[in-house]
């Protein structure tokens, strides 16, 4: 299964191969809006999670946001670990992925059940069946990678 790369533009402190982040959007300045970068700034989905595959490290940017500018780098939407109904949890399988409903966000297994980059719905490849949920009868934790449109 490839992994779509995107090209994307990041602050040059931040620009570490394997570090992983959440797309959080655009900056609010106003310096953004006139930036001639913008759109290559912008060019992921708010509310995703992104890893960094590669920083081209001789192409560096100036940028009125990040001190020391910006670097190009290639990201991917990596695979992440969820807490699923066992009775979907099979290897190769897609699904549309459900979080798991809780009353209480206050628990160990919170970000299992609610993964950051995860979205009611997103569809998704069971890549991996790690095993059950300790504590928990009925779920598994899985890793899934999300299907892109």
């Amino acid at each position: 299964m490839m992994n779509e790369k995107i090209v994307t533009l990041i602050g040059a402190k931040l620009a570490n191969v394997g570090d992983e982040f959440i797309f959080l959007g655009v900056s609010n300045s106003k310096k953004c809006e006139v930036c001639r970068l913008k759109k290559s700034c912008t060019n992921l989905e708010v509310g995703r999670r992104y890893r960094i595959e590669h920083v081209k490290d001789e192409i560096k940017h100036d940028c009125s946001i990040h001190e020391e500018g910006v670097r190009v780098v290639e990201v991917i939407e990596p695979p992440i670990r969820a807490a699923i109904d066992a009775k979907y949890a099979f290897k190769g399988s897609k699904i549309a992925f459900e979080p798991v409903a809780c009353e209480e966000t206050d628990y160990e297994l919170f970000d299992s059940c609610h993964p950051l980059g995860l979205k009611k719905g997103d569809k998704c490849t069971i890549l991996d069946v790690i095993g059950d949920v300790p504590g928990e009868q009925g779920l598994k934790l899985v890793k899934l990678k999300k299907e892109n449109k």
